[in-house]
């Protein structure tokens, strides 16, 4: 039996919704904007979501990149028209994840990462418990506070701040699917490529993928 190329080319699957998780300092954006490139490189599309924020801007942030920006009675008027998929007060600051963006990119089976604290990931997995979700912790407290001094951004009190959120936020890790050290960049990328593929090859998802492929495979 012949079959021509097209008819056995990929079947497009949805893409994973993921919540990435992790104190201020903790290394996520760093990781899950390497693991974009490094899974995309091996054949499978991701994207970070970037969320809405009410907290001010940081020196070296970009809108749009980053975070979109915006005043208090902006924030307050998407959540009453519905246009979060979650969204979360986090110490009088108010972040959110856009809903309709999050829908075109997983119906295009594009892998969108969410990079929220404890308060959305509870949230999402009301609302989508076909969520995975990864807590990242630093290898130490130590470490997690040169981390921070190290921007040079902050004051001694606001660093005494950030540490306090911090393990406030690391208390909720027992909640994730998966728990990722930091303590090496390397050796953490490593292990969240690994179970993001994982999740890709997982049988389901390519049963759906190849599904012409087995068929032929299959027919006598």
């Amino acid at each position: 039996m012949t079959s021509d190329k097209n008819s056995l080319s990929e079947t497009p699957v949805p893409g994973t919704l993921w919540i990435v998780s992790a104190p201020s300092g903790g290394g996520k954006t760093s990781l899950t904007r390497a693991l974009v490139k490094q899974i995309e490189a091996a054949g499978w599309p991701a994207e970070i979501s970037v969320s809405y924020t009410t907290r001010a801007q940081r020196p070296g942030e970009r809108e749009g990149e980053h975070y979109h920006f915006v005043d208090t009675a902006h924030f307050a008027g998407m959540v009453e028209r519905g246009d979060f998929l979650e969204h979360a007060e986090v110490f009088g600051r108010c972040y959110g994840t856009g809903l309709n963006r999050t829908a075109q990119l997983l119906d295009a089976g594009v892998d969108v990462i969410l990079d929220i604290d404890w308060q959305g990931a509870r949230q999402i997995r009301a609302r989508r418990p076909d969520c995975q979700s990864i807590f990242i912790l630093p290898p130490s407290a130590a470490e997690l506070e040169r981390r921070l001094r190290e921007r040079a951004q902050d004051s001694e009190e606001t660093i005494a701040q950030r540490m306090r959120e911090a393990r406030s936020e690391m208390s909720h890790h027992a909640e994730y699917d998966f728990l990722i050290v930091n303590d090496r960049f390397d050796h953490a990328l490593s292990q969240l490529a690994a179970i993001f593929i994982a999740r890709r090859l997982r049988c389901a998802a390519q049963q759906a993928r190849h599904e012409a492929l087995i068929g032929s495979l299959l027919e006598t």
